[in-house]
């Protein structure tokens, strides 16, 4: 007789199956990285650049937007909160270096919110010149025809926001390479998974374009500066406009200093709290594509030789399909030598998803907070 364990692990091991290869043909079908030839499209944009600290690769990632080969005017406006900051000296280095440059840097005193991003962001914002805004994190380095291609889709009026996918670009650690499963073999197929099914409500916030006029009829930063999920709050109120999220064929990279298990874990957790706060039921079925965790559980409820020759084959299609997706995704081989990550991030991410249900803290940019039922953040000092 059929166990109802059995039966549950077996049939949630074969809808996990199924979504990954949903998720494959997705990854296949979208154009990555395509590029339109001569676009004619070239609005003047202000680039908002919040900063906080640096690394070893913050200068590259700042010197790639002042080299951008865009034939209208691009106006860069770094920010930050305080003059002591380290990455104060690395920014006024740039601005010598590309005296060209309409760039400056603005001293963003006020924290106006739990956010301290966006708290930047709103300070910025009326130093802007131009009506085309771009809003990137700091560790993003792009190509020098990344703008030209970015802002196409806002040519129609339709488009209230344009996103990007990004890529974990040089993971240095052990800790860091498998984190990059998560976003260089996951993350952007579940994206264009979900948008098989319907429209985005929600945006990608390594990079966005969207102009001065939709930031405005969503009661501008202003309304974002409490929030956790900035992007998605921004990118979920201009869809609510009637608005259509567009996301760029263009992949942005994103570069990071190296990170140890500890800082990839609370990283993941933040992550996942995100997501949770996000969107709370998709988040609670998003268990559903761990082939890794369900199969176990198949064997462990079924110990048989047939049972472990299917959990076998859901394994190994779960590799091959998570080892296609980050060599499509990055353009290079390299992952396959951590092939052998790839359960040990499923069975982390099953702990981690368990876990974002079990607290509503979260670190970032070095401050605690605690998470409101509406995705409001509450600063909270250290030992609370």
């Amino acid at each position: 007789m059929i166990s109802p364990g059995f039966l549950l692990t077996a049939i949630c091991s074969t809808a996990s199956v199924s979504l990954h290869v949903w998720q494959w043909l997705a990854a296949r079908k979208f154009p990555l990285d395509s590029r339109k030839p001569n676009p004619s499209f070239h609005p003047s944009i202000t680039l908002l650049k919040p900063l906080k600290g640096c690394d070893a690769e913050t200068s590259r990632c700042l010197e790639s937007w002042l080299t951008q080969s865009y034939p209208a005017p691009v106006q860069i406006l770094f920010g930050v909160a305080s003059r002591e900051d380290p990455v104060c000296p690395l920014v006024q280095e740039l601005l010598r270096r590309f005296p060209s440059a309409d760039a400056q840097l603005v001293i963003c005193p006020e924290q106006l919110g739990a956010n301290a991003k966006v708290s930047t962001l709103a300070q910025l914002v009326p130093f802007a010149k131009h009506e085309m805004l771009v809003i990137s994190d700091a560790d993003i380095r792009v190509s020098t025809d990344f703008l030209e291609q970015l802002v196409l889709p806002l040519e129609n009026t339709d488009t209230g926001l344009v996103h990007c996918l990004y890529r974990a670009a040089n993971p240095s650690t052990i800790a860091m390479r498998m984190e990059a499963i998560a976003i260089n073999a996951d993350f952007w197929s579940q994206v264009l998974l979900s948008l098989t099914l319907r429209p985005a409500d929600f945006a990608l916030g390594a990079t966005m374009a969207t102009s001065r006029t939709n930031l405005k009829s969503v009661g501008g930063f202003e309304a974002l500066l409490d929030f956790l999920a900035d992007d998605y709050q921004l990118g979920n109120r201009i869809a609510r406009q009637g608005k259509r999220l567009a996301l760029s064929t263009v992949v942005v990279e994103g570069w990071e200093a190296p990170m140890t298990w500890a800082q990839v874990w609370r990283h993941q957790l933040r992550w996942a709290r995100t997501f949770r706060f996000c969107k709370p039921g998709l988040y609670f079925l998003s268990v559903l594509n761990n082939v890794t965790l369900w199969s176990l559980l198949m064997i462990l409820s079924r110990p048989t030789q047939t049972v472990l020759i299917l959990a076998s084959i859901c394994w190994s299609l779960r590799i091959v399909i998570a080892l296609s997706h980050q060599v499509i995704f990055t353009k290079s081989r390299e992952s396959l030598l951590y092939a052998w990550l790839i359960p040990i991030k499923d069975m982390l991410g099953g702990v981690i998803w368990a876990l974002a249900f079990l607290g509503n803290h979260v670190e970032w940019r070095g401050q605690r907070y605690r998470v409101l039922c509406d995705g409001k953040l509450v600063a909270v000092s250290a030992g609370k």
